[in-house]
C-alpha cells in the first residue's frame, strides 16, 4: 500500500520553483514533505526560488519537518559519510526509509548509493512521475504537461527523455 505522504528532496521541488508551478505540487494527491536541510538548500543556494518555497510552506502545499528520530539520524549520519551525498539528499532518504514514506527524488546517483549503502527498499517518485499522476487525474492536459516539459528542457537543464508526455502515459 502507497503511503499518502512523500518526502521531496531538493531537486523535484526545485523543478516545480523554477517554473513557478507549486500549484502543481498543491493538486498532487499526496502530501509533500521537505526535511529542515531540504528548505536549507532551497533557502540558501537559489536565491531566485526562495520566496515561492517560502510563499508554498506558508500556504501548506508543502510542509517541512525535522530529523530528530534517532533511527532517521544514524540513516543520515551513515548516508552522509565519505560526502557522496548532500544534506538534502541524505535527509529526505533518512526520513522516507524510517516513516515508510515514498520519496520524490530525480538524482539517480542518490538513489543509487543508498541502494548500495543501505540497500533501501523505498517507492521512489520523480518529478515526471508528479506530471503523469496530475495528466491522469485530470489536473493537468498533456498539452499543458508538454508545455512545462519545453520549459524545463529550453530554460532549466531538466530533461525528460520521451518527446512528450503522451508517449508516457
Amino acid at each position: 500500500m502507497l503511503s499518502a505522504i512523500i518526502v521531496a528532496d531538493t531537486s523535484v521541488i526545485i523543478n516545480f520553483l523554477r517554473i513557478d508551478r507549486m500549484d502543481l505540487i498543491e493538486l498532487y494527491p499526496r502530501r509533500v514533505l521537505v526535511t529542515d536541510h531540504v528548505e536549507a538548500e532551497i533557502t540558501e543556494s537559489y536565491p531566485d526560488q526562495r520566496s515561492r518555497f517560502l510563499a508554498a510552506t506558508k500556504s501548506r502545499n508543502i510542509d517541512v519537518c525535522s530529523v530528530r528520530d534517532p533511527k532517521e539520524l544514524e540513516l543520515f549520519v551513515k548516508l552522509r559519510s565519505g560526502n557522496r551525498l548532500g544534506n538534502g539528499e541524505c535527509s529526505a532518504i533518512a526520513v522516507a526509509m524510517n516513516r515508510k514514506y515514498g520519496i520524490a527524488i530525480d538524482d539517480n546517483k542518490a538513489v543509487k548509493t543508498a541502494i548500495r549503502e543501505i540497500g533501501i527498499s523505498l517507492e521512489i517518485i520523480r518529478t515526471t512521475d508528479i506530471i503523469l499522476n496530475l495528466i491522469r487525474g485530470g489536473n493537468i492536459s498533456i498539452e499543458d504537461a508538454d508545455k512545462i516539459k519545453r520549459d524545463w528542457e529550453d530554460r532549466h537543464r531538466f530533461r525528460i527523455k520521451a518527446a512528450s508526455f503522451r508517449d508516457l502515459i
